[in-house]
């Protein structure tokens, strides 16, 4: 065997070797990572059976998103600012369904905001193209000169308004789902169950 041969193989099993080692890595890093990532998620039960979950609501500030799974999706709540409501009105013929004809939220929340409260809207954060999860952008001009804030989803560039009302000439076809929700304070709500959407106090 000569010294080039023997070179060969060194460099077979110094590749050999590096890739084991990365994949022991990342098989480490996962297995590391379940217990805080099951740490955030809904119990098993909960999940399973659907159970209706409260959220505090009280600490979102004016403009901030809020998101937690249940049911295996996520469901943000965004406060909405005075400026933000004023601008829903200036979308209208942009929107695809602007007055929510489609049914995708319960008719308690079939109005341009597209809530109980204007202030605080509830959604399920996932895209009606192909489920993927749309990023919050609140800013004003952040994806176009035009754009007054909403949902951008990176897969395929669908918008929605911050009532998540679909714009036009995107692939999404329908608004965000708005899932079934109630007041149980000023302070609280309930997702996924409702008594004709019936505001706590």
């Amino acid at each position: 065997m000569t010294v080039k041969d023997k070179e060969v193989i060194d460099l077979k099993r110094r590749g050999f070797l590096r890739r084991a080692t990365q994949g022991a890595c990342g098989i480490g890093l996962a297995a590391a990572a379940v217990p805080f990532v099951s740490y955030w998620l809904p119990s098993t039960d909960t999940e399973e059976s659907g159970a209706p979950i409260k959220i505090n609501i009280g600490q979102i500030t004016p403009g901030q998103q809020f998101t937690i799974l249940w049911r295996g999706q996520p469901i943000w709540v965004i406060r909405r600012t005075p400026i933000m409501l004023t601008d829903l009105a200036k979308l209208t013929d942009h929107l695809r369904d602007p007055r929510s004809l489609e049914d995708q939220q319960p008719p308690y929340a079939k109005n341009e905001y597209r809530a109980i409260k204007p202030e605080y809207f509830v959604a399920i954060g996932v895209c009606t193209h192909l489920g993927c999860v749309p990023t919050y952008r609140p800013d004003v001009g952040s994806i176009s000169p035009d754009w007054l804030g909403g949902f951008y989803c990176p897969c395929h560039g669908s918008r929605y308004d911050l009532s998540g009302r679909v714009y036009k000439n995107v692939p999404a076809p329908l608004n965000l789902k708005i899932p079934r929700y109630m007041y149980l304070s000023d302070q609280e709500i309930m997702i996924g169950e409702d008594k004709e959407g019936i505001e706590g106090g």
